[in-house]
């Protein structure tokens, strides 16, 4: 594997459970695991992971499903790159709605 980029660092898939879109990534930096969605998993194609995999992982501290850490970015090498469900930024597609309410006061008769 290629030497990660400064925001990632080498992790191995320890649990991948597919039918739930979600798993666990071991790495020094994350002791415990890293709880891992399967919308972080950075691929073109089907977002799966397999257990034993070595893959590139960015994450933050924080509680999810019982491990101290969760994934933001995870990138696996040899699989085209497809930019995060998170991604805000130009050619991300986005929705908005408004809602109003009527005056309770006015009649609609």
């Amino acid at each position: 594997m290629t030497t990660p980029p400064a925001d990632h660092v080498l992790g191995t898939v320890r649990v991948w459970y597919d039918g739930d879109g979600w798993g666990v990534i071991d790495s020094p930096a994350t002791p415990g695991g890293c709880w891992v969605h399967f919308s972080d998993v950075l691929v073109e194609d089907y977002r799966s992971l397999e257990v034993g995999q070595q893959v590139l992982l960015s994450f933050e501290q924080g509680w999810q499903d019982g491990y101290s850490y969760r994934a933001t970015a995870v990138r696996v090498e040899g699989r085209p790159e497809q930019a995060s469900d998170r991604d805000t930024g130009p050619g991300t597609a986005m929705s908005s709605m408004e809602i109003i309410f009527d005056d309770p006061g006015r009649s609609s008769s």
